[in-house]
Parts: C-alpha cells; sequence; structure tokens
C-alpha cells in the first residue's frame, strides 16, 4: 500500500509539474500544440520510467506511416495513458470523461492541449465531442477512446459503448484495435476500416475491434509470462 501510494504520488507531482505551464499559456495566448507535445512526451517518459514499466510492443509494424486513426483499447489503468503516449508519441489525444475537466488546474490544461472531453449523459454534448474529434484527425492528430467507459478491474474486456464506434464510422476514420496487457498489475483500479452507417455498423466494428483486441492476449501469453505489454521491471 505504502509503494502504491508513493507512485501515486510521483504520478500527481508530474502530471501537475506540466500542467501548470499549460493553463499559463493558455492564459496568456501562447499555448501550442507543439509545446503541449513535448510536455506530454516528458510526462510519459518520467512517468513510466518512475513506475519501473517495460513496454513489450507486438504488430507496431502494420501501422501506416502518416495515417490517422481512431486508437480503440481496453481499458486496465490509469497508466494506460503514459503507456499509449510512449506506444504512439505525443501525437494523440484522449476522449475523457467530463469530470476530469473539472479538476482545477488539471483540467484546464487537458483542454488546452487539446484533449476531448465526453458527456455520455448528454446526447447533445455528445455530438458536439464527436466533431471536436473529427477535427483532431482533420489536423493529422490519433484520437484514442476506450470503448468500455471505465477501467476493469479483473483485467477482463467489459461491455462496449456505442458512441465510440458511430465516430469512426462517421470520420471514416480506420479504427485501430490495442490490446493493454499488464498496466493493471502496475497500479490495480479501485485497423479496421469504418463501413455502412447506424446500429448495424455499430454493432459490426463493436465485434471486429473487440476480437481483435481479446486476440492480442492470447499472443502474449504465447510469447512471455502472461503481462504482455507492459510490466513491472523486477
Amino acid at each position: 500500500m505504502g509503494a502504491s501510494l508513493a507512485l501515486s504520488l510521483r504520478v500527481v507531482r508530474e502530471t501537475f509539474a506540466i500542467s501548470w505551464p499549460t493553463v499559463v499559456d493558455a492564459a496568456m495566448g501562447r499555448v501550442t500544440k507543439q509545446r503541449c507535445d513535448a510536455r506530454l512526451d516528458a510526462w510519459s517518459r518520467a512517468v513510466v520510467a518512475s513506475a519501473g514499466i517495460v513496454l513489450e510492443l507486438d504488430g507496431r509494424k502494420l501501422l501506416a506511416t502518416g495515417q490517422r486513426y481512431v486508437v480503440m483499447s481496453n481499458h486496465q489503468s490509469l497508466y494506460d495513458v503514459p503507456v499509449l503516449f510512449r506506444v504512439f508519441g505525443p501525437d494523440i489525444r484522449m476522449v475523457a470523461k467530463r469530470e476530469l475537466f473539472d479538476v482545477p488546474v488539471f483540467g484546464g490544461a487537458m483542454r488546452a492541449a487539446g484533449f476531448i472531453a465526453i458527456n455520455r449523459a448528454d446526447a447533445r454534448a455528445s455530438v458536439r465531442t464527436f466533431g471536436e474529434a473529427r477535427e483532431r484527425l482533420d489536423e493529422g492528430t490519433l484520437v484514442w477512446i476506450a470503448p468500455e467507459g471505465t477501467r476493469s478491474r479483473a483485467g477482463e474486456v467489459l461491455p462496449f459503448k456505442p458512441g465510440a464506434f458511430q465516430l469512426a464510422i462517421d470520420a471514416q476514420a480506420p479504427t485501430l484495435p490495442v490490446t493493454v496487457d499488464g498496466t493493471r498489475h502496475v497500479m490495480p483500479p479501485g485497423s479496421l476500416p469504418a463501413r455502412g452507417s447506424g446500429p448495424a455498423a455499430r454493432r459490426a466494428l463493436m465485434h471486429q475491434v473487440r476480437v481483435a483486441i481479446e486476440s492480442g492476449f492470447g499472443r502474449q501469453q504465447d510469447r512471455d509470462d502472461g503481462h504482455g505489454l507492459c510490466r513491472r521491471s523486477a
């Protein structure tokens, strides 16, 4: 418990260390994507290193250079975020629950950096969310969504929410399923093309992404001790 608390405090420290200057930049009208990307890169490096995470990647050669993707992964831990920044680089923005944007300093920094808030209880707000996400994609930035909508406590893939799939369909952006395995051991919690439209297309895409994500667990277990994408170093 003590080690987990110390680790959590280091993450908070690193996060607020990049949040303050971003909020100040926004207030002064000098915030830029380049500055935010540099801070996110430094932040993810520091967080992953302080947690002793060793990344193990499989399938990176399948990524098309310069291609925009809607990245969809399972969600095991708060560490999924810095891990995915280390995998894809800082040019990726997350769709996150609206409540995070209400956190003082941190929420303002997320908004200034181009992260995207989603309020699943408000249909009209969700439409605006997907409009923002399409803007990021049009700019060439990857957009990451966890279609489960919340973290899995036991590591299993939870039921998917349909909104993320509607975004991929509407934007006509390739969907990149990613299997994250192992981040829940660091801090336990308390590319498919779009096609067609409507509920049937969403269900088909949801099924394809689930199959792709779940298939990654079998490959990782064949390769190593089952921790997969990331694990704590000894």
